[in-house]
């Protein structure tokens, strides 16, 4: 059994799959009211694997129940590559070696969003009756507003809002989220992680915070380090 987003599970459901996971039965109330009586169903032995992208939102009871966690690191370049090109064999797209690490370089390390990019990729390339090779593959991205570092345009709105609106941070994330008009839970899910794997950003108690790499990606003069703080208690 497989379970993705795992921590988005209702409480009701954990408490079912407790005594599934411990003893392998399922306890049923069946009916309503005074009428209501409980089925044990005995299972068949399973293997519960759960996947999620924030394991501390999970429920402690849940997470200590899992006999082995496991945390995979995102894919290098190389390793998307090597998916790139086998993506695109079972697609029956014409790709080059280099033109699938281009796709591989600004797809985050994940393979869901290079198969997403490859598959536009290859309907631009169809367009233009081109293999994808480096430059189509560039040509591409640069019209699905992908850049080099794999940021998109909503990213770049990201950043540009903290620095330009509010001199670079420290921001709130809900003043954040209002900037660009987004829910929270898409900026914290979606925007945020990547800006602050790649060094785009920082958190910090009072908020956002833009990080000189965020400055020259979006071609900005980096400001000067603020002052250290005043010793109170030095001569």
């Amino acid at each position: 059994l497989f379970i993705d987003e795992i921590h988005r599970m209702a409480p009701q459901v954990e408490e079912i799959l407790y005594p599934a996971m411990e003893d392998h039965v399922l306890d049923l109330i069946i009916g309503e009211g005074p009428s209501a009586r409980s089925v044990r169903i005995d299972l068949a032995p399973f293997t519960l694997v759960g996947a999620t992208t924030r394991a501390g939102l999970l429920a402690t009871p849940l997470r200590d129940r899992f006999g082995i966690p496991l945390r995979l690191e995102f894919y290098t370049p190389e390793e998307l590559t090597a998916v790139i090109r086998g993506a695109a064999r079972k697609m029956g797209a014409a790709i080059t070696e280099d033109g699938a690490m281009e796709i591989a370089r600004r797809a985050r390390g994940t393979p869901r969003i290079a198969g997403r990019l490859l598959r536009r990729v290859r309907d631009f390339a169809d367009a233009e009756g081109t293999p994808i090779d480096r430059l189509a593959a560039a040509r591409a991205l640069a019209r699905l507003e992908v850049d080099e570092a794999g940021l998109d345009s909503l990213d770049r709105r990201f950043l540009k809002a903290l620095i330009e609106n509010y001199g670079g941070g420290p921001v709130g994330m809900d003043t954040l989220a209002a900037a660009i008009a987004e829910a929270r839970d898409a900026v914290e899910d979606v925007i945020e992680p990547y800006l602050l794997q790649q060094g785009f950003i920082q958190r910090t108690p009072r908020g956002r915070m833009a990080c000189a790499r965020a400055y020259e990606h979006l071609g900005l003069e980096t400001p000067a380090a603020p002052p250290a703080a005043p010793d109170l208690f030095g001569k």
